[in-house]
């Protein structure tokens, strides 16, 4: 799916439509708002592709504070994105995360539902252009967890969560009907609990300048509803630093580590390489298996409140048990723009190109993001 920068037409056309100056001012202002005010952003999703034929819906973000007369209180920031398509597929998507009163607790919740084909290219670090098999996936997923702030910047938490995934071959006779060791190729539902463990020492929780977060999360899914007979735990880790470098210059650093382990672990389960966040270039799925570690750097400039430039640049791959190799590893670069919408929160709309590597008698990977908020 290809997106274009659907917020600078909706800017365009609202500027035509109610023809006031007022309205350029606000939007491109260099001044910040330290009233710290809510804050509401509408983005519109235009798209297509040959799966999908034209997509067409709306993304939005609100942003408060749950006490705004206390300047330690981070942001909590609620958003949801909407869209259907010509052959009647959809994706529905609402998520918060919330700070309470003092910080004492951080609350996220995640509400999906999902109709999409995607490609599916086989497991593994090394798979092929020419295996491409188109899927349909019908997806619901439901994520509560709360966490507490025990010790100061250390929040420990719960987490319970349930996923239903169905899936339809859209390629009869290709990959995913003929491989013997996919599990689980029609889909089923899974129960997750879990526990959580983070510290944050950032400055913000939107666009820090500066800090350390670190988090890692374990979930843990009960043999209940699955014919394969599998039981599987899922381990995360996230950590991310920053470092201002100069007057609005900052360097990232980010790593993520994730695994699945287990015995009969469905397809759909396994890491996945590349999205909007990480390994950006990267078609999400091409590459997935039971362990996934990638490291991402990235060089942020922010020339004036609301606009700013990002370089990046990383590495990563996916390796079975016992099966990790430096020399698997798969590059990524590239360079984007964001626009903050709300200065003062530091929140963003961001336009990634991203590009891969190129696989042997391949074209090179690359993709073009427009989203919400940081990378990390």
């Amino acid at each position: 799916m290809k997106y274009f920068p659907a917020f600078f037409l909706l800017l365009f056309c609202s500027l035509h439509a109610l023809g006031q100056k007022k309205l350029i001012q606000r939007l491109l202002s260099n001044d910040v708002d330290t009233t710290r005010r809510p804050s509401f952003m509408p983005i519109p999703v235009v798209g297509y592709s040959q799966e999908n034929g034209f997509e067409f819906g709306v993304g939005t973000l609100y942003s408060t504070y749950m006490d705004a007369a206390d300047p330690q209180n981070r942001s909590s920031n609620f958003s949801a994105l909407g869209s259907i398509t010509t052959k009647k597929q959809y994706n529905v998507s609402l998520k918060s995360d919330i700070y309470t009163k003092e910080n004492k607790y951080h609350l996220l919740g995640e509400l999906k539902f999902k109709r999409t084909p995607f490609n599916f290219y086989g497991i593994g670090n090394e798979t092929l252009e020419r295996n491409e098999n188109k899927v349909l996936e019908e997806l619901f997923k439901i994520q509560l967890e709360a966490e507490k702030a025990l010790l100061p910047n250390t929040y420990t938490g719960l987490s319970v969560a349930f996923e239903n995934y169905q899936y339809t071959d859209r390629g009869e006779g290709g990959l995913f009907s003929t491989d013997p060791h996919l599990v689980d190729r029609q889909g089923g539902p899974v129960l997750f609990l879990g526990l959580s463990q983070s510290y944050d020492t950032r400055n913000s929780n939107n666009y820090p300048t500066k800090g350390f977060f670190g988090r890692v999360t374990y979930q843990y899914a009960p043999n209940l509803f699955s014919k394969s007979n599998y039981s599987a735990s899922q381990i995360r880790v996230k950590l991310s630093n920053f470092f201002p470098l100069a007057n609005r210059l900052v360097l990232g650093l980010n790593g993520i580590y994730y695994t699945v382990q287990g015995k009969n672990t469905p397809f759909y389960l396994l890491p996945q390489l590349g999205n909007d966040e990480m390994m950006r270039g990267y078609y999400k799925g091409r590459y997935r298996d039971q362990n996934l570690l990638t490291a991402q750097t990235e060089l942020r400039y922010r020339f004036s409140n609301r606009f700013g430039l990002v370089g990046f640049a990383g590495a990563g791959r996916v390796f079975e048990n016992g099966n990790f190799s430096l020399q698997g590893l798969k590059p990524n670069y590239g360079a984007g723009g964001r626009y903050f919408y709300d200065p003062a929160k530091g929140l963003s709309i961001r336009l990634d190109y991203g590009v891969g590597g190129m696989a042997p008698n391949e074209k090179r990977q690359s993709g073009f993001y427009i989203s919400l908020a940081e990378a990390f």
